[in-house]
């Protein structure tokens, strides 16, 4: 009777709406490394290059055991030239095969970033629709821990900001098999923004997601919560931090609605205005600095559709501080959006005192 209560409570708290307790568990390094294995079994025009990704497994070990299956050809050890193996791997696209160029961090990618704007994003326009760049560059990016102001930004604004791209940031394991495999599927350029900071971490997974046929949608997002008072918009590892702000938030009667965006371009405007047509109240929470951020396109999207009327208060964004990041354990944390931070913008926005 006590051990049934027990499951019955756990139940009733986890974040998800998903059978938790009962559902199997996969770190998100796990979801990536089969994602990248379904997919390069299943077409061998996929293939994966970067630095370390072949005989050290992977700098993250996301690439754990590909280089041993598919052997030098389908897995390719690079220098450290970010440009020139981007530049390879693009020229690869356009000549029909499926590359996956992993950088080490999204950071190392300005290194190479007129490959991934001006020969990737604009080449299908510029050829009048003749030549496809069906690429993936993928690797962790945003905030890690200790790394600096160098190796911590977000490209969630960056890249979503270029037409001819596709834009996805994973938060969990579900999240991050399924838009890797809808990537490596998709025709044109897509660029995957992981976390490092969860690559580690298990997330409870359903029978449906460990199936070789998992794919998930470029363009929609996900309801990870469903609530009345607010709505809290996400991506990343910024919904774990809305999802415990709105476990906080519901002890004092406060149901916040909180969305995982997945994809940020293209950006699913319609669930967002769905949910803020019900709670009137938004916030956005993201670990990106703040001028236009996703957060700000967000707000403006919300200001040129009639949902702009439905708002009882003015939307509140939650950001990283704009500044670079700081190396200092303290002030590093201090720079990133954190639980108190969402809870008193809610508590600001609905007039909680």
């Amino acid at each position: 009777m006590m051990l049934a209560s027990a499951v019955r409570n756990l139940s009733r708290r986890s974040f998800s709406t998903s059978k938790a307790v009962s559902a199997q568990q996969l770190t998100v390094r796990d979801a990536l490394n089969a994602a990248l294995d379904e997919e390069m079994e299943r077409d061998e025009k996929v293939f994966l290059l970067g630095e370390e990704v072949a005989q050290y497994d992977g700098a993250y070990k996301v690439s754990r055991g590909l280089w041993k299956k598919y052997g030098d050809k389908r897995v390719i050890d690079t220098p450290i030239t970010e440009m020139g193996f981007a530049g390879i791997a693009v020229g690869a696209a356009m000549a029909g095969l499926r590359p996956v160029c992993e950088f080490m961090t999204f950071n190392f990618s300005m290194q190479a970033i007129d490959q991934v704007i001006n020969s990737a994003a604009k080449t299908f326009y510029m050829s009048a629709g003749t030549v496809n760049v069906p690429i993936v560059f993928r690797g962790p990016n945003g905030a890690a821990a200790g790394v600096a102001a160098q190796h911590s930004q977000c490209f969630g604004a960056w890249y979503s900001h270029c037409p001819g791209l596709k834009v996805v940031s994973p938060y969990d394991s579900e999240d991050a098999k399924g838009l890797l495999k809808a990537a490596i599927r998709d025709p044109d350029p897509v660029v995957v923004l992981e976390n490092e900071m969860v690559y580690g971490v298990s997330y409870p997974v359903s029978d449906q997601v460990l199936d070789k046929n998992f794919v998930l949608p470029i363009g929609k997002a996900k309801i990870m919560r469903p609530g009345k008072h607010i709505t809290i918009v996400s991506h990343s590892k910024s919904v774990e931090t809305a999802l415990q702000a709105a476990n906080e938030l519901a002890g004092k009667g406060i149901e916040a609605e909180v969305i995982n965006l997945r994809s940020l371009r293209p950006l699913d405007s319609e669930t967002i205005f769905k949910s803020v047509q019900k709670t009137h109240h938004l916030v956005t929470v993201e670990q990106g600095w703040p001028q236009s951020g996703i957060g700000s396109e967000i707000c403006a999207r919300i200001m040129e559709h009639e949902t702009f009327f439905h708002l009882d208060a003015p939307i509140w964004r939650v950001t990283g501080v704009d500044v670079p990041m700081p190396y200092a354990k303290t002030l590093e944390a201090a720079a990133l959006p954190q639980v108190p931070d969402v809870v008193t913008a809610v508590n600001k926005v609905l007039g909680v005192k």
